[in-house]
């Protein structure tokens, strides 16, 4: 475990003291604004039935920047080690294959989940910049967060498979966010065709945006947290076998 946390150090350095990490935050930290802005400018122009939280998290504003957000962490993961011959040292080294897997995805996820902190200091500003009770819920806020969680677990596997796939961090951000872009438009595929076909329940079972429909309202649903989590279990098992056959074909 002693090389375990080693590795993870090592990189969550990569990210927070390197300028390109604090630029994502600062990224994510704008554009959440933005989404917090507009959705208080809509309750300011049309009474609405739905929270705060769900309304900021529904804006075409947030799923623009919510899916860049993977690319831009995983690309540079093993593709960037690759590219540089750094991969290869580290994979002779007395590390098992698990372990530099594991710590390039914990270590991404954890910053991923950094990213998140400044959302909640902007919610909570809401509360003392208008002196009014909070316009959600905290099941709503839980809920959101749980499943942005959830969401982001998969989504950074998909972007470490990505990247382990090649040695360029641009064709590694490109794959991510295509197949995050399909993920995505997969979820209108009910409201393409309806209801009636067979598939309908399969599509309703995959799709982000009626997850964050669910969660942003307050109702917790174990399915989804079943289909992110094995989704996440499955591509980090590619993960590894795509590095181990790396590391032992050299």
């Amino acid at each position: 475990m002693r090389m375990f946390r080693i590795l993870i150090f090592k990189e969550l350095k990569g990210f927070y003291l390197a300028p390109f990490g604090w630029v994502v935050l600062a990224f994510v930290t704008l554009m959440q604004g933005i989404s917090l802005s507009t959705a208080m400018k809509g309750f300011r122009d049309t009474p609405m039935k739905d929270s705060l939280i769900y309304v900021t998290f529904h804006t075409p504003v947030f799923w623009f920047y919510f899916l860049f957000i993977f690319p831009l962490i995983t690309m540079r993961l093993f593709a960037e080690e690759e590219r540089s011959g750094t991969l290869e040292t580290l994979l002779t080294a007395p590390v098992q294959t698990w372990q530099v897997v594991a710590s390039k995805y914990f270590a991404a996820m954890g910053f991923y989940a950094v990213l998140w902190l400044p959302s909640l200091v902007q919610f909570k500003l809401f509360e003392w910049v208008t002196g009014l009770p909070p316009a959600w819920t905290g099941g709503a806020l839980g809920g959101t967060f749980a499943i942005l969680m959830l969401m982001g677990a998969a989504f950074t596997a998909v972007g470490c498979l990505a990247s382990a796939l090649t040695s360029s961090q641009i064709i590694a951000g490109i794959i991510t966010i295509g197949v995050l872009v399909i993920q995505y438009f997969v979820g209108f595929v009910t409201v393409i065709w309806g209801e009636s076909f067979p598939g309908a329940a399969f599509f309703h079972y995959i799709s982000s945006q009626r997850h964050l429909h669910y969660f942003a309202s307050g109702l917790l649903d174990s399915r989804a947290a079943v289909y992110y989590l094995s989704v996440t279990v499955f591509l980090l098992f590619l993960t590894y076998q795509v590095v181990d056959f790396r590391r032992w074909r050299k």
